[in-house]
């Protein structure tokens, strides 16, 4: 399979020298069996390279197994990967065969490998040097012939340094590294981009494909896309269903931009392009940011009445009724008073409430509470246990 074939059936598209230069190394890389450190932004397109490098070596007509390290609860990672024994915990009523078991003679992709935790990390360094593991609760050694591929958007020099990601099984995982730019890196790559995202929505709701003068594609190429690939498509299926008006305008880009569609200065998500990585809570947060929003604005309004009544009572000379006076004063002292024990507008305040009031509502079922959250099962472990919950 040569660079072009493999671009038409993993459906990769760009001629930048940054992705070509990508595609070279994996398709140089697929014979051998070494393994190979993907990294990139969130949303680049990093799950390509490993179907690529699989279809491309002799394990191709083996298996080939794709695991979100971040979508997997930390107490069920260990078994989700190497399996267990009868009777090793609760609920563990058989016999299980894990990834690398089920894998054996083929690859396997650890998506977001920087979210396993530091036990699982050691597994997975003695995998990689020796071909073997344990099951849990096993003390019998099983040997696997897999090759590993691993891939995160994650800053893995500095996870190091913090004490999240042990040293020596990066060195053994990056023996190959194969960056994947950011679409800002390519902007020669944005308007194919657009033309095929804009085709596919077209086929799928049965409409005009939508298209772009010279002005709007010139405002679309020098957008940094934060969220890369994904957010561009996403942004071309929402100017696809939502605009009348197939021809697009510059104008009619430039509103439908984040940063023009939040009108009061509220946070733009992924306006900082090292905070990519946060796509996972995507609707959480916009939805916690339209809530701070909407409180300053009803401050305002509450604090602009009580301004304007105390302006008002100080230009009268004295209330007819001196009672009413003082319980009016009382009533606004006591809405300062209050305003002023409130809890502090927050995020992270906020998060915790609207995870305690999913988990509530789901009568504590994990799984129900990360589905309505729009978060995985691992990131609302981690989050009950920050927050105490």
């Amino acid at each position: 399979m040569n660079k072009q074939q493999a671009k038409q059936r993993f459906g990769i598209i760009g001629n930048s020298p940054l992705l070509e230069r990508a595609l070279d190394i994996s398709l140089q890389v697929a014979p051998t069996d070494i393994s190979v450190f993907v990294s990139g932004e969130s949303g680049t397109g990093k799950e390509n390279i490993p179907k690529i490098i699989h279809q491309n070596s002799n394990r191709k007509h083996n298996n080939y197994i794709a695991v979100n390290c971040g979508a997997i609860p930390e107490g069920t990672i260990d078994s989700e990967l190497f399996g267990h024994e009868k009777g090793a915990f609760t609920g563990a009523h058989d016999s299980r065969k894990g990834y690398f078991e089920v894998a054996d003679g083929g690859t396997i992709f650890l998506d977001e490998v920087a979210e396993l935790p530091l036990s699982t990390q050691v597994r997975l360094l003695r995998v990689l040097e020796s071909g073997e593991f344990m099951k849990v609760g096993s003390s019998k050694s099983v040997k696997t012939n897999v090759r590993v591929i691993a891939a995160t958007n994650v800053n893995i020099p500095k996870a190091i340094k913090d004490g999240k990601f042990r040293e020596d099984l990066y060195y053994r995982l990056n023996t190959i590294s194969i960056f994947i730019p950011a679409l800002r890196e390519r902007e020669e790559d944005i308007p194919l981009l657009f033309r095929k995202f804009a085709s596919d929505f077209a086929d799928q709701y049965n409409t005009p494909s939508i298209r772009l003068d010279e002005s709007a594609m010139s405002v679309i190429t020098n957008y940094s896309w934060p969220g890369n690939i994904r957010q561009l498509k996403n942004f071309v299926a929402q100017l696809s269903v939502i605009e009348k008006e197939r021809n697009i305008s510059a104008q009619t880009i430039l509103e439908a931009l984040p940063e023009n569609r939040n009108k009061n200065n509220s946070p733009i998500l992924f306006e900082d392009k090292s905070k990519a990585d946060l796509s996972e809570r995507e609707i959480l947060y916009k939805v916690l940011f339209d809530m701070k929003r909407d409180l300053t604005e009803l401050k305002k309004i509450t604090f602009g009445l009580i301004n304007k009544e105390e302006n008002t009572a100080t230009s009268h000379e004295v209330f007819n009724d001196e009672s009413e006076n003082e319980i009016t004063l009382l009533s606004k002292a006591e809405i300062k008073k209050n305003s002023e024990k409130t809890e502090p507008f927050t995020l992270a305040s906020q998060e915790k409430n609207l995870i305690k009031k999913s988990l509530e509502k789901h009568k504590g079922k994990r799984k129900l509470a990360a589905e309505e959250l729009g978060i995985s099962e691992r990131t609302l472990y981690r989050k009950i246990k920050e927050f105490r919950l």
